[in-house]
Formats: structure tokens, sequence, C-alpha cells
């Protein structure tokens, strides 16, 4: 619905679903496979009601399956295109398989799981219970991909082209962990322009890695995750973890909020950040210097910088909807120079913003 137009860009009120399917037309989006599961289904519907086949030629199905919308995406993006699914979190569990061949033949694609209480089929109510399932690698062998976190409806527009750029660049499969209260809170949002989509001479000097079934002159290269000698299966993981060094290096993306003078810190990502962000206020009105710090990638992880902030720190309360996930991750990142305790509530229950101000006083006997 169209609220208002200023500085020649136009302001509209959706669904972080809708805005993640309106920013995949608009971004030059090749194709969309993908299967209906609450509550992420307004990204194919939405899709379907726009029909960008029409407009830009984007493919958009509904495939009999998540098993088949994956490997639609192996192959889709193993021919160089921009393409993308959707799903929540028991359907991303039955994409494990086809994430591991793509990142074991170092497929680009773009994967947004909005997350549902579980395990299991669990409950249609909001969680993030999938932190493990995206940023361990819930699939065989050593591989990783990166995970952009989005807070906002207007972040789920802008980390669809932002997780097609890193795909391509580093040739890996790129997540967008949501969950349920992102995915269906309507908000103001402006969509990114339109980027035409790329031409077959484009994607073949682009991409010159793609398998196009093309002759004369073009390799038909053959991709796969198969290699049946371990020298040269090793010879490729260890290629394969160069890149995440580099990804490392260069991709960390946090966002920190009253830092400065913080002597306690929360950390938060997605929906959970936007309640911490309340909970901070309510604590600094009380006199108690609190900060927030929100890992936007939670794979690669800022490890370096909570190390660093952790050496100020009386003590770091992760918030998290689900029983304890990143707290590992904020651990392993201070290695025991500061207290940490986590909160979170499972089953698909939303803490309130004074719940986490009771427990962050409680946990460090704040008086």
């Amino acid at each position: 619905m169209n609220i208002t137009t200023m500085a020649e860009q136009e302001i509209l009120l959706m669904k972080g679903n809708e805005a993640v399917a309106h920013a995949a037309i608009r971004c030059g989006c090749d194709g969309y496979f993908g299967y209906p599961i609450t509550p992420q289904s307004e990204i194919l519907e939405t899709l379907a009601a726009e029909k960008p086949w029409e407009t830009t030629g984007m493919v958009v199905l509904q495939a009999e399956s998540e098993v088949a919308s994956i490997n639609m995406l192996y192959g889709g993006g193993g021919a160089g295109k921009r393409v993308m699914t959707s799903s929540s979190s028991p359907g991303v569990a039955l994409m494990q398989e086809g994430l591991a061949y793509m990142a074991g033949a170092e497929i680009p694609g773009l994967i947004v799981n909005v997350q549902r209480g579980g395990p299991g089929l669990g409950t249609i109510q909001p969680s993030q219970g999938d932190y493990f399932q995206a940023t361990r690698g819930g699939g065989n062998g050593d591989y990783y991909l990166i995970v952009l976190a989005p807070s906002s409806v207007q972040e789920m527009a802008d980390f669809v082209d932002l997780s097609f750029e890193l795909a391509f660049k580093y040739r890996i499969p790129v997540m967008m962990l949501s969950d349920g209260v992102i995915g269906q809170v309507m908000e103001k949002v402006i969509l990114p322009p339109f980027k035409p989509r790329r031409t077959e001479e484009e994607i073949l000097h682009q991409c010159p890695w793609a398998t196009t079934g093309r002759r004369g002159g073009h390799p038909i290269n053959v991709i796969t995750s198969l290699e049946l000698q371990p020298e040269a299966m090793e010879k490729h993981n260890i290629h394969l973890q160069a890149k995440y060094d580099e990804i490392r290096k260069n991709e960390v993306r946090v966002e920190e909020t009253l830092i400065e003078d913080a002597e306690y810190l929360i950390v938060a990502f997605g929906s959970a950040a936007r309640i911490a962000q309340k909970s901070i206020d309510d604590l600094r009105a009380q006199g108690i210097r609190v900060g927030l710090l929100r890992p936007i990638t939670l794979w690669p992880f800022p490890y370096n910088r909570i190390r660093e902030l952790s050496a100020s720190m009386k003590g770091i309360l992760t918030f998290e909807i689900n029983a304890g996930q990143m707290v590992e991750d904020v651990r392993l990142a201070v290695e025991g120079r500061t207290p940490v305790c986590h909160y979170g509530k499972m089953g698909g229950i939303v803490p309130t913003p004074d719940e986490v101000c009771q427990q962050l006083i409680s946990n460090f006997n704040i008086k």
C-alpha cells in the first residue's frame, strides 16, 4: 500500500515477506523456486500475484517439495543465474543435503529462512532456533554459508541484493535468517531501484565457471561436489577453507548502540535485537549503562569485536528466542574474561523488554 513519496523514493507499507519478494523482482533475480510453509508463504504468494515473468522474465515456480526447490536452486545457480528459495525451519531442514552440495560445488544462491519454533514441525510462532542449523552448516562436511540476520522490513528488502552480491563474489550460498516476527510485521520500507537482469553474454563474462550447455568457443563446465580421489578432495577443501578465511576477514557486519560508556552489554540479533533496544532504553532510564551489539552477519561471527568489548564490560547477556545457541559463540569470543549469561524463551513465545531488563539485573546482581 502506497503511503507517500519523498525525494523521489516511494515509501511503502508491507510485511517483511512481501518486501523480500518485491526486492527480488527489482534486484534482477532470474528465478524463485519454493514451497509454501508458515510463516513465510507470503514470499511465494506475492511473487505469484506480481507475475514478474510478464515484466522482467523472472521465473517463479512452486516446486513439489523443499527438496525439489533446493535442487532447482543448485541447477539455476550452476548456470550462473541469480536464483533464490525461501522456507521456514522444517523446510530448510529438508534442504540441508542440497545446501551442502551447493557449498561443495561453490554455487551461489539465496535461501531465505523465516524461522518458526521447533524442534520438528514445532509451532508456527516465531523462533530463533535455527542459529546452529544456519551457522554450523546442517549438511555434511566442512562448509559454511554466509548468514545475514535482518531486524527490520527495510533490511529484509536491502539484504536481497546484498545476498546476491556476496553469493557471486565468493561463489557461496547465502542464507537470510529471519523469523516470524520480521516476516509478518508491517513497516515502512523503501524498495531498491530496478536492476536489469543480466544478459547471457554478461553471465558468461561474469561467471566463466558456469555450466551453460554452450559450444562454439564456450566451455561446457561440469559442476559437481563429487571427488573420488582423497588428495584432490583435500585440495578442494583447503581451497574452501582459504575462501572462508577471506570472508571472515572482510565480511563481518555489526551494529552497535550506546557502546561508548557501557558497563554491560546485550548481544542479540534479528527480532530479539529490536526488543533489546527497548530494554536498553528502559535500563538507561534507571541509570544502568547498557549497550547493544547486534551481529548482522551470524557467519562470519564478530568474535574479535565482542572480545575487544568484553575487556571493559562487567557482564554480557545474550538474548535469543531459543534455548541458547549464539551464547556459545559469545563465550568463545570472550574466552572467560567476562561473565556471560543467556536469556531466551522457547515454543514461539516472544519475551518482553521488561523481562530482558529483569534478567540482566538479576543475573549480574545490579543494585
